[in-house]
C-alpha cells in the first residue's frame, strides 16, 4: 500500500511537514513498512515560504530591507533545491504585522522592501519566483517595488515621489531605463485569490485600505491616485489594465506585477500543487491524507485540502482529512473530494493547551493510527 500526506499547517502549532510527519508517526505503529509519502502543503499565505522551502531540500535566506514605515526590518525568503526558484511571502517586508496599530496608515507605508528582496535572490541566480500577496500594510500600487528595482517613479521636477500612496499624487512620469537587466529573464507566479480590480467600489483602496489604516478621505483619494497611475503606466507599458481581477491585491501589488513584469496571477494552491508534482505521487497512491487547523466552511473555498482532494479524485483515490476541529458545515467538504473528516481532539480539552505543539502531534498520531485501524484488514 502506498499512502501520500499533503497536510497544511496548523496554524500556531504545527507546520506543513511537522503536521505531515505526525500523521506518519501513527501510521507506522501499524504499517512499519508500508510505503508512505510525506509532501509540502500550502495555499500561498502565511507559511508557504516555511513549507515549499524546507519541503522541497531549500534553504531560507534572511536579509534587512526597508519595511513599510522605511524603517529597517529582518525579511526570510527561500530558494528550492534547483537554486532558481526564489520563493517570497510580501507581509516579510510590507506586512500589516510589521507595523503597530496605532501607526497603520497606507499614505505612508511602501513596498520598497519586497522590491529588495527580489533583488537579492536574483542576485542569488533566482530567475524563477513564487510571490504570496497576503497581509499587506500598503496601498501604494507597488510602486516601492518598482523604485527598488530600479524603475523611475518621477515628480514634476524628475525627482522620485516619496514613499507610500501619498507619493503617487505626485507622479508624472513612468521610466524604466535603469531597470535591473535580470529582470527581463524572470517570470513570476504570483499567488493571489482576490478578484477585486486596482480601482473602484471594488477596488484597493475600498475594500481593503480601511483595514490597514485608511480613513474615508484618504480612500477617496488614494482611488483617484491610483487611476491616474494606471492611466500614465499604460501610455507605456501596453499590460496596463487597472480593470483586470486581481490587480488591487496587496494594495495595488498585483497591478504592478502584471503591468511591468512577466507575472501571472494564479491560485495559491494552484501553484503550489504544481511545484511541488504532489499530482505525481498521488497518481499510484493507495490512499491519501490531508488537513489543516480548522475544516469549517471556509475549507470548501479553495483551501489547500480541496487542492489535494480534487487531486485525488481525479485519479480516483479515496482521501481522508484530519483538523484540529471540525465544525459542521466542514460537511460541504464531502461534495469537493474529501470523503471522511476527523478531529483530532481526543475530548474536551482547552485551546491553548491543544495547540501546544507536542500536544497537536500526539493528537494527530492517535487520530491516524485509529483510522487505519479501519483500513488494516482492507
Amino acid at each position: 500500500m502506498k499512502i501520500v500526506i499533503a497536510m497544511d499547517s496548523f496554524k500556531g502549532s504545527l507546520s506543513s511537514l511537522q503536521a505531515g510527519r505526525a500523521v506518519l508517526r501513527g501510521i507506522r505503529r501499524l504499517y512499519p513498512d508500508e510505503e508512505v509519502v510525506v509532501r509540502p502543503l500550502a495555499d500561498g499565505g502565511e507559511g508557504t515560504v516555511e513549507a515549499l522551502t524546507l519541503g522541497m531540500r531549500g534553504h531560507l535566506e534572511t536579509l534587512q530591507v526597508t519595511g513599510p514605515l522605511g524603517e529597517p526590518v529582518n525579511a526570510t525568503y527561500g530558494i528550492l533545491g534547483d537554486r532558481n526558484t526564489a520563493i517570497i511571502e510580501i507581509s516579510q517586508a510590507a506586512g500589516i504585522t510589521l507595523v503597530e496599530p496605532g501607526k497603520r496608515n497606507p499614505m505612508y507605508t511602501t513596498t520598497y522592501g519586497v522590491g529588495e528582496l527580489i533583488v537579492d535572490a536574483i542576485q542569488n541566480n533566482c530567475r524563477h519566483f513564487i510571490i504570496g500577496l497576503g497581509g499587506s500594510a500598503t496601498n501604494d500600487g507597488g510602486a516601492g517595488m518598482l523604485a527598488a528595482l530600479g524603475f523611475d517613479l518621477l515628480d514634476e521636477n524628475g525627482k522620485p515621489i516619496p514613499f507610500g500612496a501619498e507619493g503617487l499624487a505626485l507622479l508624472r512620469e513612468i521610466r524604466a531605463d535603469r531597470v535591473i537587466p535580470e529582470l527581463s529573464e524572470c517570470e513570476f507566479r504570483i499567488a493571489c485569490d482576490v478578484n477585486n480590480p486596482l480601482c473602484g467600489e471594488q477596488g484597493a483602496s475600498y475594500i481593503f485600505a480601511p483595514q490597514k489604516g485608511a480613513d474615508k478621505e484618504s480612500i477617496l483619494r488614494m482611488d483617484q491616485w491610483l487611476k491616474d497611475y494606471a492611466a500614465l503606466a499604460a501610455l507605456s507599458f501596453p499590460k496596463a489594465d487597472r480593470l483586470r481581477p486581481g490587480t488591487g491585491a496587496a494594495g495595488g501589488l498585483g497591478f504592478a506585477f502584471l503591468t511591468f513584469m512577466n507575472a501571472e496571477l494564479q491560485s495559491g494552491i494552484e501553484i503550489v500543487l504544481d511545484e511541488t508534482g504532489l499530482e505525481e505521487f498521488i497518481k499510484d497512491a493507495d490512499l491519501v491524507i490531508t488537513g489543516e487547523g480548522c475544516l469549517d466552511g471556509q475549507t470548501v473555498m479553495g483551501k489547500a485540502p480541496i487542492g489535494v482532494a480534487r487531486l485525488g479524485k481525479k485519479h480516483g483515490k479515496r482521501v481522508i482529512a484530519f483538523g484540529g476541529s471540525v465544525t459542521e458545515d466542514a460537511r460541504y467538504c464531502h461534495a469537493q473530494g474529501i470523503d471522511a473528516l476527523f478531529s483530532i481532539t481526543p475530548g474536551p480539552m482547552n485551546l491553548s493547551y491543544a495547540m501546544q505543539p507536542e500536544v497537536a502531534r500526539k493528537n494527530l498520531a492517535m487520530a491516524a493510527e485509529q483510522v487505519m485501524r479501519l483500513l488494516k484488514d482492507e
